[in-house]
């Protein structure tokens, strides 16, 4: 029987939401809930997750922040690894999320998905891959939507010296990763209350 593959989850819910009027983003409301439950929703089948940030979390879930704060996305993942590490035994696998993703449910579902399949394939060559995470119709990574090989999230954070305001894209130059396309639809984030109001319409008109 093979065995089950099993993940954690950072959740980044840092920022100062400038874009949003410098509300939090974490607990902007969408379909009647805060961004970030939604989020955790999607992640509900990790082992343990991490939020980074200053914001309530359910029980259950870990809160940290990066020392000192704001110190970017690449300092908050840093922060997450270091709060899970803490507690064992760590997964093999790491999910990496936005707050502030619309509706991250189905997509990360299929991305979950594609990956389990692949790990347990035999017809599907794996080991070279740090990682998987979503692309957009443009083919851009989404570098906060995606699932990656704990031990090489430790590596290339050790290559950032020091990880503070360092890009996600910095952290994974040296990364092999597996894109899996999606619409622009399936990656959208609330960065604007514009977001916010095309969500809402949308959410209204699709309910389910």
């Amino acid at each position: 029987m093979t065995q089950e593959v099993t993940f954690d989850a950072i959740v980044l819910a840092g920022g100062t939401g400038q874009r949003l009027g410098g509300v939090s983003k974490a607990d902007v409301e969408l379909d009647g809930r805060r961004l970030i439950d939604g989020v955790l929703v999607a992640v509900a089948d990790a082992r343990e997750i991490a939020v980074v940030g200053d914001v309530e979390v359910p029980e259950g879930v870990h809160r940290t922040l990066e020392d000192p704060p704001l110190g970017g996305p690449v300092a908050g993942v840093e922060a997450g690894l270091d709060a899970l590490t803490a507690l064992p035994p760590v997964a093999p696998w790491t999910v990496l999320l936005a707050c502030d993703l619309a509706d991250p449910l189905p997509a990360l579902g299929r991305l979950i998905a594609a990956w389990s399949f692949a790990q347990r394939s035999a017809e599907v060559a794996t080991d070279e891959h740090d990682g998987w995470c979503l692309a957009d119709s443009t083919g851009h990574p989404q570098w906060l939507f995606g699932i990656h090989r704990t031990d090489a999230l430790r590596r290339a954070l050790a290559r950032l010296d020091p990880p503070r305001d360092a890009s996600m894209k910095t952290l994974f130059a040296s990364s092999t990763l597996v894109t899996v396309p999606a619409s622009d639809e399936d990656v959208a984030n609330i960065d604007t209350w514009t977001d916010h109001a095309h969500w809402v319409k949308r959410l209204r008109q699709d309910p389910s």
